[in-house]
């Protein structure tokens, strides 16, 4: 099973887009990064940044709407994404929690994104937004640890891919005039 995994995670680094990769795995966690030029003004970014119903894909949601997510971006503020039910009293789940907001700049969530929330681990997510070029260059950071059932080295490159899609939508959203 190991050495299963350690092939599909090189097979998956390879096909990897040169700005997103996994910088790291190990028995107990993984890291990856992503960035993105972004032809918008920094202030504009991060705005767009808590209204992930703009760029988040649809089929990274528990309710397959991403017009449900919410994210209130300042320190202890929500993601969540509300869950419609059609007995009229909607359920929520929470996506990560804002522990550092630094408005145009950087913006920090505690989160253990998707299916990783029944696992028995803690990741950080980090957004910064630098200006650069014609626009700003937008880096997203996420370092996960704890005990992953399949093993870091096979989730790793599918969290990625996932995240990498979510700041490709960030960056349309934000271009999209």
């Amino acid at each position: 099973m190991r050495i299963i995994g350690l092939l599909l995670w090189a097979g998956a680094a390879m096909a990897a887009p040169a700005h997103s990769a996994v910088t790291a795995t190990s028995d107990i966690g993984f890291a990856t990064q992503s960035s993105v030029e972004i032809a918008a003004e920094p202030g504009a970014v991060y705005a767009l940044l808590a209204m992930p119903g703009r760029w988040w894909s649809d089929s990274h949601t528990y309710s397959g709407d991403s017009a449900n997510m919410v994210l209130d971006p300042r320190a202890g503020g929500c993601f969540y994404e509300v869950l419609p039910n059609p007995s009229g009293k909607p359920g929520s789940v929470e996506h990560g929690r804002v522990i550092y907001a630094v408005p145009d700049k950087q913006l920090r969530l505690s989160a253990a994104l998707g299916p990783l929330q029944s696992e028995g681990v803690a990741g950080t997510l980090d957004v910064t937004i630098k200006p650069s070029g014609k626009g700003v260059r937008v880096t997203m950071t996420y370092v996960v640890g704890g005990y992953l059932r399949a093993g870091a080295a096979v989730l790793a490159p599918l969290v990625d891919q996932v995240l990498n899609e979510q700041l490709q939508g960030l960056k349309r959203a934000a271009e999209a005039h």
